[in-house]
């Protein structure tokens, strides 16, 4: 891996057991105590598991949690910026003691990990809302889970015995190592990273081709852990994104990779966080274009720029591609963005989230100066399916959550 950019904290994480020490966490784990995970501590389990999210080895303890939430920094000056924690209730809290091995379920109740705890401290629900969301407001959705969780916090390092079953996307399934291991064998230096939970447009497309000028090549890296309910599937975010490589991409400049993670919709800290991670993965820049990881009008459109500005770069360690607003311009002939175009928004292509959601379900394409015909063909298809299925709400926009419109 000599010459990859190195993992946050300088060393990538493997807490997957493996031979005999498996074996005997498995058998321990029997008679352990155990905690039942949501699907986001699941994905968070598996992206430490695999180093996704070096240099943590487990759960978050007391200092770095409130450090997180406070410097945006853990307590030995490492930029983070979104907790990640394990919750239990108060009436769990109350059997449980540090020092004490515990076993992490499923919703099956199949063992994943053993957890040596470490600490046991309050949750502060109100101060993680206001200082990682920007608001305390339940209509967040990032806030809503935040206030779901439990009123305790365990700290400690995790080993994981069996990780959890996956059945789609198998072919894109890379952890960090593998994805170093098939940057180096490519030969790319310096590869962009990019993030998205929704089908790529063709200005997500310019941008990414303008980052492409000045690298080796591109992570394609689709989040395909827990999204909001009215996001667009991952399986058709994928079968969009294969679309669009396949008909317009140079195929040996472009890696598709699924990232497992959950999404938090934090906005300009997620922003931070998700540049991390494909540091991680091997990347050495990362695109930031308008409104990164928010939702609703929580966030202003370039507060995830701006957030970057707090850290030391060489702390931050990734490169960050800011990009403007972008488009295509009637007069200029082609995309671009306020920071290249000199015209008038009337000669710009820009249409509503709502326009664009009832020409779909009336099986209309959008110009093509917006969404590749491909890519439109397929969310028209999964809309119109949709729809379908709901016959007595077809007017409810099954298919949601900015659907072509936040770049992540």
């Amino acid at each position: 891996m000599e010459g990859l950019i190195k993992p946050h904290g300088g060393v990538l994480v493997n807490r997957i057991l493996e031979g005999k020490e498996r074996e005997d966490a498995a058998n321990r784990a029997v008679g352990l105590k155990k905690i039942r995970l949501t699907d986001r501590e699941i994905s968070d389990i598996e992206m430490i598991a695999i180093g996704a999210l070096s240099p943590l080895e487990g759960f978050m303890g007391r200092e770095d949690y409130h450090s997180v939430m406070d410097t945006m920094h853990m307590k030995n000056g490492l930029p983070w910026t979104i907790p990640i924690t394990l919750s239990v209730t108060t009436e769990e809290a109350n059997v449980l003691k540090t020092g004490m091995e515990v076993a992490l379920t499923d919703e099956e109740g199949t063992v994943l990990a053993v957890m040596s705890i470490s600490e046991i401290f309050p949750h502060d629900k109100e101060k993680e809302a206001i200082q990682v969301y920007g608001t305390s407001e339940d209509k967040h959705p990032g806030v809503k889970k935040v206030y779901e969780m439990g009123e305790m916090l365990l700290g400690g390092k995790v080993s994981v015995i069996k990780r959890p079953a996956h059945t789609k996307f198998m072919e894109q399934r890379l952890d960090p190592k593998d994805t170093r291991a098939l940057f180096t064998e490519k030969g790319w230096k310096k590869v962009v990273g990019f993030q998205t939970r929704n089908p790529i447009h063709r200005a997500h497309e310019y941008i990414q081709k303008c980052a492409l000028e000045t690298v080796d090549g591109i992570l394609i890296h689709p989040l395909v852990g827990e999204t909001k309910s009215d996001d667009i599937p991952a399986e058709v975010r994928m079968k969009c994104y294969k679309a669009l490589i396949e008909g317009y991409y140079p195929k040996d400049r472009v890696a598709l990779v699924v990232n497992p993670a959950a999404m938090r919709y934090a906005g300009p800290k997620e922003a931070v966080f998700h540049a991390l991670i494909r540091k991680n993965y091997g990347c050495t820049h990362f695109i930031i274009g308008r409104d990164h990881a928010g939702v609703g009008n929580y966030y202003g459109t370039f507060d995830a720029h701006y957030i970057f500005e707090n850290f030391d770069p060489l702390a931050i360690g990734i490169t960050p591609l800011f990009f403007d607003y972008t488009f295509f311009c009637k007069s200029c002939g082609g995309m671009a963005s306020y920071k290249t175009c000199p015209h008038e928004s009337a000669n710009h292509i820009i249409l509503s989230g709502t326009k664009v959601r009832e020409m779909l379900r009336s099986g209309v394409c959008p110009p093509p100066e917006f969404s590749r015909p491909e890519v439109a063909k397929i969310l028209i298809d999964a809309m119109q399916r949709l729809c379908r299925a709901r016959p007595s709400n077809n007017h409810a926009a099954p298919l949601r959550g900015g659907i072509f419109f936040t770049g992540c």
